[in-house]
């Protein structure tokens, strides 16, 4: 298949890249500088140039193609609301370029904010609430010839060269001098390793039926006082609590995301996928990589 990614030089993106290379799919990746395009030929796709604010452009990549997989977002965290007006537009321009194809869509969602408190499963439909409307806008095209997926992605999708939430909690232990858990920190993220995720993308755009949610979830729930306590091993500070009213004056804007409890579950997803994660955990790959 020839699949077009956008976000395909980002985090998630530069592992679903050579997954699907290798497994001998063509690709093109969407780019909007010379370091990510660069960076794309490098690893043996074709290029794009575009952004996701450019629509014409997106229409054109899947035109071209036999499937997409949407991966980009702009984590805008000052107006969360704007990025998720700017990817629902995305996603949109997507569709319409796929509409009445059969051709595959999968689109990037996440498993925070779904169920609080719940370990959420792949038959719970998204917050109608959330900013983030990734999934009502792509399952729109259910019933417009596109055969739309969505994976949802842990709140940790870890690895060697993170730069994601669990850098900045090791940035701000440091900047503090304390490694901080918020409460009592028996609050969960569920977690996965970034080849895992890339792997289930793949299976995800090759045969995913339309309508399907896909779990990335390699550990359903780890406390957040584990991930403190190691980061305050690793670093040699202090492992206290925080209570949840100064969470955001100690973390910054990811002290909103931190207290939250949000497992999940991947079984669905692991019996009708034969998807099993072979990542290390989170805790092992902090003490291996982020220090």
């Amino acid at each position: 298949m020839k699949i077009f990614v956008t976000g395909a030089s980002g985090w998630v993106g530069s592992a679903v890249v050579p997954e699907l290379l290798a497994a001998g799919h063509h690709l093109l990746g969407l780019a909007r500088s010379d370091k990510s395009a660069a960076a794309l030929e490098a690893q043996g796709a074709d290029v794009h140039r575009g952004d996701l604010g450019d629509l014409d452009s997106l229409r054109r990549g899947a035109e071209s193609a036999d499937g997409v997989i949407h991966l980009a977002f702009h984590h805008d965290f000052d107006n969360f609301t704007n990025a998720g007006e700017l990817d629902r537009d995305a996603i949109t321009a997507l569709g319409e370029a796929l509409a009445d194809s059969g051709r595959p869509l999968v689109v990037t969602s996440g498993t925070a904010g779904h169920a609080p408190g719940q370990v959420l499963t792949e038959d719970q439909a998204a917050n109608p609430h959330s900013p983030r409307v990734s999934e009502h806008a792509a399952l729109a095209f259910t019933d417009r010839g596109v055969r739309v997926s969505i994976v949802r992605l842990a709140p940790s999708v870890h690895g060697n060269g993170d730069y994601g939430f669990v850098p900045r909690l090791v940035e701000v232990a440091r900047e503090q001098g304390i490694s901080a858990y918020i409460g009592d920190g028996a609050n969960r993220w569920s977690t996965v390793h970034r080849d895992d995720a890339a792997r289930l993308f793949r299976l995800a755009v090759e045969g995913a039926p339309t309508g399907t949610v896909l779990h990335a979830i390699g550990e359903e729930g780890v406390a957040t006082r584990d991930i403190a306590e190691t980061i305050g091993r690793n670093l040699g500070v202090p492992v206290t609590s925080i209570p949840a009213d100064n969470a955001m004056e100690h973390f910054g804007w990811i002290g909103a995301f931190f207290g939250l409890d949000m497992p999940a579950s991947s079984a669905v997803t692991r019996e009708r996928f034969g998807w099993q994660p072979t990542g290390i955990g989170l805790l092992e790959d902090l003490d291996r990589h982020y220090f």
